[in-house]
């Protein structure tokens, strides 16, 4: 059993303030593993405050001594790697091998790219020759409070705290009480690589009490969350009255294109790619639009994936997708897969209910239905889980008009063989992204979306200019 008591507040360990606690509970048995302290007002307020005193000192740091703070991160946290794979795949249900070679790594790579973005990043700029006296100032922007996800923890953790502490800003991190084991062992990394007290604070709690302080804070002068839209216009409307930056990385409903001139192993790359992390990432591509001539191939192809993919406890070693993360989770995707079978979209593969020789655990059948409209609820919403549907398409003005048609807009996907498509593509979808033939974005590029996706960029020097305000100044010698 795991108890987590204490936050990790001003460089120390101090407990809980509530006697408010959560409850964890093993996705793969739905077996009690152990309970987490939520913070409450007076804890987001004792951490905010330690964050304020140290802003000054940090802010004024040379960054050669906040990049040296990171490389002393990098090697602690390879040293732990082992143990955040074994506490990811805990908290929130990622299989072994997911949780060793893609979850846990995330971290690391997210410090190289933006230790990579550090070498290039100039703080103070000239406006231009025109105007020789004049500089442009990046400046961090103050206290920042970070709200992140269960669902890639390492991930969307190291996106926040990486580019705020190499900035200069001071911070306080809540994440989800679904993963709280991952961020309390990065604490220790960062308490352990000698972060100046206050620079860096922990405060585990939930989205109604904690995060909500957080978000409407007056000495927060930023907001960076990652999660729901819907929770993210929670986030909007409590930051309003303090006209704080809010940074938000939201859901997503994203389209891939498969033409008929689209490699052979497109479909089965999209349907992988959908099923990974059992579905639980935001960027999927949850809808297959297409092209006719090649539908009922697509189709098959789909099918046959579904049904090889194998669904297994966390704790296993093996490539296999494991369970969601929790019973709400669990029933909401049911709800969504029947909904799609009483609108009428063809079952190719999986259905309602656990996998065959699961009786309990949070397993779903890996789904995928075809014949799909996009006024379906399965086309709408965001299912956060292995369900995919295939919608076919006429030509490429429908392909576009179809994955357009959404709400979200964080990735899209292309797959063609017809390179001057793909760029007129990439121009015309409604997206922060779009990744072509399985090749993905390279490093250090901007991870983020438009409209009920969010807006924020991160990653790379975007990544980092997101904590920093600019200022101009003249007469500059």
């Amino acid at each position: 059993m795991r108890e987590l008591q204490k936050f990790y507040i001003g460089g120390q360990w101090v407990s809980a303030h509530s006697g408010m606690t959560h409850t964890m509970i093993d996705p793969s048995s739905e077996q009690l593993i152990g309970s987490v302290a939520l913070g409450d007002v007076h804890d987001v307020d004792a951490a905010v405050a330690a964050a304020r005193a140290a802003f000054p000192g940090w802010a004024g740091t040379d960054p050669a001594a906040r990049i040296a703070l990171i490389e002393r991160m990098q090697q602690i946290y390879t040293a732990r790697s082992e143990e955040m794979t074994k506490a990811i795949s805990d908290e929130m249900g990622a299989p072994m091998e997911l949780a060793r070679t893609r979850q846990a790594p995330a971290a690391l790579r997210h410090m190289n790219n933006f230790l990579e973005a550090m070498k290039h990043f100039e703080f103070v700029r000239p406006l231009g020759p025109h105007a020789p006296g004049d500089r442009i100032l990046l400046q961090p922007i103050g206290v920042v409070g970070l709200i992140t996800p269960w669902n890639w923890p390492m991930s969307q953790v190291a996106l926040k705290v990486i580019p705020a502490l190499l900035a200069g800003c001071t911070m306080v991190l809540k994440p989800s009480e679904f993963a709280p084991l991952s961020s309390q062992l990065l604490a220790e990394i960062i308490d352990e690589a000698g972060v100046p007290a206050g620079v860096f604070n922990l405060v585990q709690g939930d989205g109604q009490v904690a995060g909500a302080r957080l978000v409407a804070h007056p000495d927060v002068t930023m907001i960076s969350f990652t999660g729901s839209t819907r929770a993210g216009r929670s986030v909007i409307i409590g930051a309003a009255d303090s006209f704080k930056r809010v940074a938000l990385e939201l859901g997503g409903k994203g389209a891939n294109l498969v033409f008929a001139d689209a490699d052979e192993q497109a479909v089965e790359r999209g349907v992988r790619q959908c099923f990974m992390n059992s579905g639980q990432s935001c960027n999927a591509p949850t809808r297959m639009l297409v092209e006719l001539s090649a539908y009922e191939r697509a189709v098959e192809s789909a099918r046959q994936v579904a049904e090889a993919t194998t669904v297994g406890l966390s704790s296993d070693e093996g490539a296999h997708i494991g369970p969601v993360v929790s019973a709400r989770q669990y029933e909401q995707i049911q709800s969504l897969i029947e909904a799609g079978i009483g609108e009428g979209a063809r079952l190719v593969a999986g259905g309602c209910g656990r996998p065959a020789g699961f009786n309990s655990g949070y397993f779903v059948r890996p789904t995928v239905f075809a014949d799909v409209s996009n006024d379906m609820r399965i086309a709408r919403e965001e299912i956060f889980g292995p369900v995919l549907s295939i919608i076919p398409f006429e030509d490429e003005e429908d392909a576009v008009r179809i994955a357009n048609d959404t709400p979200y807009g964080l990735t899209n996907y292309v797959q063609s063989g017809d390179g001057e498509r793909r760029k007129r593509l990439a121009r015309l979808l409604n997206s922060g992204m779009v990744e072509m033939n399985g090749q993905p974005r390279g490093a250090g590029s901007p991870f983020g979306g438009v409209r009920h996706s969010g807006g924020a960029r991160e990653g790379g020097v975007w990544g980092l200019e997101e904590f920093l305000v600019v200022k101009s100044v003249s007469g500059w010698k």
